[in-house]
């Protein structure tokens, strides 16, 4: 059985996929998370989640000496850290505009003005203001057919992501450019296949993803389980 577990961090400021052993106490924890999210140890607040976006939380880290498998932490669970005091911490001074004295300016009195963007933009004729065309845009020819195995680009050193191509083609979370949709053969993905209510290809809960064409490796890439035995140093 293996003694580390990936999971996801979200602050307010941040959010990554990180792997931890289990033998780790809260204490130890939190002085790797302050180098994550910019909040000091004394500030931080770690509450477990089953996703990102549950609103219950299933445990909360509230004793440092504890090791994180006392709290039963599981695969790809979320770890929320919450500032206690963010005046004080360097993230906290960024995302605080309490104390930030507004300037307001009208919708008509910014139109009025030649020297802001969005004069601009009009003398130009860029963003909203330019001339539209109306001829369909190509859609770049791709070397990747719907049923093909691939292996798709990591961060992480050695972790190989592989799966089967489900879709490719323009989506309309993203405006431009061709997306592949990915059902890997372990629960790493994002979604179902969907996105944003619109369903794209089917699969089960977290083992679909969407990434651009250049991370994806089409080839003869046999299932291959991961494994999560090397714990984090």
């Amino acid at each position: 059985m293996s003694n580390s577990v990936s999971v996801f961090v979200v602050s307010p400021d941040t959010r990554s996929e990180r792997r931890y052993d289990l033998h780790l106490t809260v204490g130890q924890l939190k002085s790797k998370l302050e180098m994550i999210t910019g909040i000091p140890v004394a500030n931080q607040q770690i509450s477990v989640f089953n996703s990102e976006d549950d609103a219950q939380a299933v445990a909360h880290m509230s004793e440092d000496s504890r090791p994180l498998g006392f709290y039963s932490l599981r695969e790809f669970q979320t770890l929320k850290v919450v500032d206690t005091n963010p005046s004080t911490s360097f993230t906290g001074q960024l995302t605080d505009v309490s104390q930030v004295e507004k300037f307001e300016l009208s919708n008509e009195e910014y139109a009025k003005r030649q020297d802001s963007v969005l004069a601009y933009k009009m003398r130009h004729k860029v963003g909203r203001f330019a001339e539209e065309d109306a001829s369909p845009q190509p859609i770049p020819k791709l070397d990747v057919t719907v049923g093909s195995r691939c292996e798709v680009e990591s961060t992480e050193e050695d972790f190989k992501k592989r799966g089967t191509v489900r879709f490719v083609g323009p989506t309309n979370f993203a405006k431009t450019g061709v997306w592949i949709g990915v059902e890997y053969d372990e629960p790493i993905g994002k979604n179902d296949g969907s996105v944003q209510g619109e369903r794209y290809f089917t699969c089960l809960p977290s083992h679909g993803a969407f990434v651009r064409p250049d991370r994806v490796n089409v080839g003869d890439f046999p299932v291959e389980e991961i494994n999560f035995d090397d714990e984090e140093m």
